[in-house]
C-alpha cells in the first residue's frame, strides 16, 4: 500500500479488544513514517501486537501546541504521518483538532481511516431510536453540569455520555432529576473480557454501591413526548432547582417543556415558590 505525501491520516484504533483494529487501519501504520501519539507506552502495545516498528512521538493535550510546528515541518518534508489516540478516534473526546485545523489551514488533506467506536457501538445495542446528540464528556462540577442538562434534557433526541466511572452516581443523580421518564443504557469495558451493559429506566435505576473503574460510555433514550399526567411533586422539585439559576419566566418556560402539562399551574407553583424564597430573604 502505498500513501500519498502531504497528508496526515487520522487513524482510528481500538477501544478495547485488539482485533477490532481494520486492515487499511494496519496498512497506514506499517507505512507512516512517524506515528503521533498520546502515549508512547499504550501505542507500543498495540504496534508490538501487529509487529509494526515506527518512530512514535508523544502528541497530546498537553504538548500540541509546542509540537504542532514540528510536525508540519515533517508533513511538508514529505514524511508520512499518522495521528493515533490512545483507544478510539483521534479529535473525538481526543486531542487532534488544533492540529487538523492547521493542516487544513495550510492546505494540507486530512484522511480519516475509520474504526471502532464506544459511541456506536453503544448505541447500536440500546434498542433506543437511532437520531441521537453525542455529547461527550460531561462537566465535573455540579453548577455547570445542572447548566448543560436544563438544556440537553429538553432535546427530545437520545443522548450519548461519557462518564469517568468514579463518578458515576454522581451523574445519576443528576439523569434522575433531568430525564425522568427515560431509559438508560450504561456500557462499560466495551469490547474487553469485562465487558457489561446495565440497562433501566432512569428513575429506577439504583445508585453503584461499589466503585466501578474507568470510562463509562452513557446513553439516554429518546425523549417520551406523549401527554402525561400533571404531577405537582414534581413540578415543585424542578422549579426550586431553576429557581435558583433562572427567571420566573424561564423556568416556567423550561419546565413546560420538560413536562408538557399545564402552563397556568406551572406558573402558579412557580410564582408561589419565588414569592415564598423572597419572604426568606
Amino acid at each position: 500500500m502505498k500513501l500519498s505525501t502531504k497528508r496526515l491520516y487520522i487513524v482510528s484504533t481500538p477501544i478495547g479488544n485488539l482485533d477490532d483494529i481494520t486492515i487499511r487501519a494496519l496498512e497506514v501504520l506499517k507505512n507512516s513514517d512517524i506515528i503521533l501519539c498520546e502515549d508512547t507506552r499504550r501505542s507500543l502495545k498495540l504496534l508490538n501486537h501487529f509487529k509494526i516498528k515506527k518512530k512514535l512521538v508523544s502528541f497530546h493535550k498537553f504538548n500540541e501546541k509546542h509540537e504542532l510546528k514540528k510536525v508540519i515541518e515533517y508533513i511538508n518534508e514529505g514524511k508520512i504521518l499518522s495521528l493515533i489516540s490512545d483507544a478510539g478516534t483521534p479529535s473525538i473526546s481526543d486531542p487532534g483538532r488544533l492540529l487538523i485545523n492547521t493542516c487544513l489551514e495550510k492546505e494540507i488533506k486530512v484522511i480519516p481511516i475509520p474504526g471502532a467506536s464506544s459511541v456506536t457501538a453503544s448505541m447500536s445495542i440500546s434498542g433506543f431510536k437511532d437520531q441521537f446528540l453525542f455529547y461527550g464528556f460531561l462537566p465535573k462540577t455540579e453548577k455547570e453540569l445542572e447548566k448543560i442538562l436544563s438544556h440537553l434534557c429538553q432535546i427530545q433526541f437520545g443522548q450519548i455520555f461519557f462518564v469517568s466511572a468514579v463518578k458515576i452516581n454522581f451523574y445519576l443523580k443528576k439523569f434522575k432529576e433531568y430525564f425522568a421518564g427515560r431509559k438508560l443504557l450504561i456500557a462499560r469495558e466495551i469490547t474487553k473480557i469485562h465487558e457489561t451493559f446495565y440497562r433501566e429506566d432512569v428513575d429506577k435505576i439504583n445508585m453503584f454501591k461499589t466503585p466501578l473503574k474507568g470510562e463509562l460510555t452513557v446513553v439516554i433514550s429518546e425523549k417520551n413526548i406523549k401527554d402525561k399526567p400533571f404531577k405537582e411533586d414534581d413540578v415543585k422539585k424542578k422549579a426550586k432547582l431553576y429557581l435558583k439559576t433562572y427567571s420566573l419566566k424561564d423556568t416556567v418556560e423550561l419546565i413546560f417543556k420538560l413536562e408538557g402539562v399545564n402552563k397556568k399551574k406551572i406558573y402558579q407553583i412557580c410564582l408561589d415558590i419565588k414569592k415564598k424564597n423572597e419572604k426568606n430573604i
